[in-house]
């Protein structure tokens, strides 16, 4: 896929999972790439990989920067785009993939669970849209591109607060493509549960302690629910990513495309169990 040059992106959830897959991507297609996320060794680490990775093709190739914001905190975030813009000398890209989850009955969620998950997925998603829609506007060639979820697409037992953070980021997908078009495009992704990722984890921790049986066994159980017989891992979603950034996807805003093998088939009508 062909990327304009001089492309700079910002990766919020950018030390990890998802977000730092996402980063490795298009660092590889030389972007020059900041990464948001807490403050702590795994921020430094990722931003020193990349940077790493970077310089092995280019060793010339721009530092991976790193800033830390809590993406709960406008001012923090206002602050940490506008330190990523400064660095990166402008930008055109950004990547929301920050989020938490919390899996739990409806009378076991808490008034703090559903504020954190709510505040972190969707709060911060608008917050760091908010702060960075000058720039990428600027840019004339805008990209946001929103990590949502299946859960995103339907409701899923015991993920309350998560399906209803994953469900308004769609929604700020296509608002945000109405307001912000021309000059900017927005698409959402809504893949399946990655077992290697952090919240993954979390998914299997709590089905092998429900059903009692091994990590092996749920991940052969998650693979038969979908017609292409595997779970989903984050290069899946970071291909998807990279093609919304890219110039092939000039022309697409709006949409929120699922990354599942094909698990969505199994809700239409007359799908089989």
């Amino acid at each position: 896929m062909r990327m304009a040059t001089e492309r700079a992106a910002l990766v919020t959830g950018g030390a990890s999972g998802i977000g730092l897959e996402t980063a490795r991507r298009l660092v590889a297609d030389r972007l020059r790439v900041a990464l948001l996320d807490l403050p702590g060794d795994r921020l430094d680490a990722a931003a020193a990989e990349l940077t790493a990775a970077a310089r092995a093709h280019e060793p010339s190739a721009a530092p991976v920067v790193a800033v830390a914001a809590d993406v709960r905190r406008p001012a923090a975030v206002a602050a940490a785009v506008g330190d990523a813009i400064d660095a990166l000398g402008g930008l055109d890209t950004l990547v929301v993939c920050a989020g938490v989850i919390h899996i739990k009955p409806l009378a076991d969620v808490s008034e703090d669970d559903w504020d954190r998950t709510l505040d972190v997925n969707l709060k911060g998603a608008f917050l760091c849209c908010q702060a960075a829609a000058p720039a990428l506007t600027a840019s004339g060639r805008g990209r946001i591109v929103m990590i949502s979820s299946d859960a995103g697409r339907r409701g899923v037992p015991l993920l309350h607060a998560y399906s209803a953070s994953k469900f308004g980021l769609v929604g700020l997908t296509q608002s945000l493509a109405g307001e912000l078009a021309p000059h900017v495009t927005v698409n959402a992704i809504c893949p399946v549960s990655t077992p290697g990722t952090e919240m993954g984890r979390q998914v299997m921790a709590f089905k092998t302690a429900a059903t009692e049986r091994s990590e092996q066994e749920v991940l052969d159980d998650i693979a038969r629910q979908f017609p292409l017989a595997r779970a989903g891992t984050e290069a899946d979603v970071a291909d998807a990513v990279r093609f919304f950034v890219s110039d092939a996807a000039s022309f697409v805003t709006g949409v929120a495309l699922d990354v599942d093998g094909g698990a969505g088939l199994n809700a239409m009508p007359g799908a089989q169990a």
